[in-house]
């Protein structure tokens, strides 16, 4: 008996999706390395009796490793392939957290941290197009959305493992009983995702597409047979064809184009990623607990609504799994920017009316309110669309040419606007917090115009058609 059509499509979804849920395994590595420095920050400030300006580096000191790391990983998997460039990631991402747990002063600990940054950047980059470049089109959109929902995971794990180290030393500047600072066990707790993305790494298949390129189609057609399914000799006939005239490795120099010196197709990417972070969503992350304590809250409380909000966004980012492949990338990007242009603006009121400063900041009991759901629905805004959609696009939008190089330039450009933000935000918040959110307000606006006009919807469409 031959097996139904819905059982084969079934077993092909289910095998696709247990290999991008590996690959996803590297936005896991993204979101719990950029979280982590939360639980250790006053710690190492005091450890290492650091002035704010040098603290200020090394904290964002991995979100320049990273930007290099992006840059580098497209170029790097053109050449050697997706999956060893997902090895070194994870084999860096581990030695760079050893480093850091053992660090002796700041100069080691940033020179970890960088370290550590190239793996995640490279995992940034390698992620969403392999995810693309082994899925079917009609699923595409919710396995490109497993990157953003393995970031925001790693965040929520790295708070609650954050949370227990200093729970079990009584502050994460107190020594754990078995030895070494609760901050240097929130380091090394990274090693455990590092070697878990390793092993995975080394089970799955090479993307199908990288292998029609260097010439391998029997291993190509076993691939796309065992995860894609359909007429796969076919596939590969439209693969090649759409790689014609390619060379042996692209460069950066073949993204060049009419505009400004890139082809419009790459200043979207960029500008996809430089908008996702200028609504400020990291801002919410990075420095949800002392805003929150600084307009009223006590430490516990903003501990739980950082969780929450933590909670919030994962929850939001299965929305958008469920809503990518249906309505489609370009409606889910508007109605985020929609939701974050009043949420954002809505927060920049609120914290218009804020006595006093710093410290001493805080809000009427009515307005905190207004501004606790505020934030929580800014985050629902950009948890259905802005999150996950941005890494779907990036995977998917570029030809099987210039894919992953195109992609390491606009992931380069997202750390880059990613370290931005981060570390503007102290300048704007002491003009002003309201101020701070009316500049994120105007991003998101600017936001939505650039997507009304330039996005194009790619839902349901073949790689080999972009």
């Amino acid at each position: 008996m031959q097996p139904s059509a819905t059982s084969t499509h079934a077993h092909h979804t289910g095998a696709v999706l247990l290999v991008a849920s590996a690959a996803a395994l590297g936005g896991f590595l993204f979101g719990y390395d950029t979280a982590v420095i939360n639980g250790a920050v006053d710690a190492i400030k005091e450890d290492f009796h650091l002035n704010s300006a040098v603290l200020g580096f090394v904290v964002s000191s991995a979100l320049l490793g990273s930007a290099v790391g992006a840059w580098y990983a497209g170029p790097l998997a053109d050449r050697y392939g997706r999956l060893k460039v997902m090895v070194i990631a994870a084999i860096v991402f581990f030695i760079g957290s050893v480093g850091s747990a053992l660090a002796v002063g700041p100069i080691d600990l940033t020179a970890w941290r960088i370290l550590g940054g190239l793996a995640v950047g490279a995992a940034s980059v390698i992620a969403p197009a392999y995810i693309a470049e082994i899925s079917p089109p009609d699923i595409r959109g919710r396995l490109g959305s497993l990157q953003q929902l393995a970031i925001v995971t790693g965040i929520f794990a790295s708070q609650l493992v954050n949370y227990a180290i200093a729970k079990s030393a009584g502050g994460a500047g107190n020594p754990i009983g078995w030895g070494g600072d609760a901050w240097r066990w929130m380091f090394a707790a990274e090693c455990i995702p590092a070697i878990v993305y390793l092993i995975f790494a080394l089970q799955i298949p090479e993307s199908p597409r990288y292998l029609v390129r260097r010439g391998r189609l029997d291993e190509a057609k076993t691939v796309l047979d065992r995860i894609v399914g359909g007429n796969t000799a076919q596939q590969i006939r439209d693969i090649q064809a759409s790689l014609r005239g390619i060379q042996d490795k692209v460069q950066l120099r073949d993204l060049r184009g009419p505009r400004f010196g890139l082809l419009p197709i790459v200043w979207v990417g960029i500008l996809l990623s430089v908008f996702q972070q200028f609504v400020g969503i990291n801002v919410i992350f990075y420095y949800s607990t002392t805003l929150w304590q600084a307009v009223g809250f006590n430490e516990s409380d903003s501990f739980v609504i950082s969780v929450i909000t933590s909670v919030t966004n994962v929850v939001t980012t299965l929305v958008a799994i469920a809503l990518v492949d249906k309505i489609g990338r370009k409606p889910l990007l508007l109605i985020g920017a929609a939701g974050m242009m009043i949420t954002l603006g809505t927060l920049a009121w609120a914290f218009s009316t804020a006595t006093g400063s710093g410290d001493s900041l805080t809000l009427s009991p009515t307005v905190g309110k207004i501004a606790l759901v505020a934030a929580n629905l800014y985050v629902v805004s950009f948890g259905m669309s802005w999150g996950p959609v941005v890494w779907v696009l990036l995977g998917e939008m570029f030809s099987n040419k210039i894919r992953v190089t195109a992609l390491a330039v606009a992931a380069a450009a997202q750390w880059i606007a990613n370290w931005l933000v981060s570390s503007t935000f102290p300048a704007l918040s002491d003009i002003g917090l309201g101020f701070a959110y009316l500049v994120y307000t105007i991003f998101a606006t600017l936001a939505f115009i650039f997507v009304l006009r330039t996005v194009r919807e790619t839902k349901g469409r073949a790689l080999e058609s972009m």
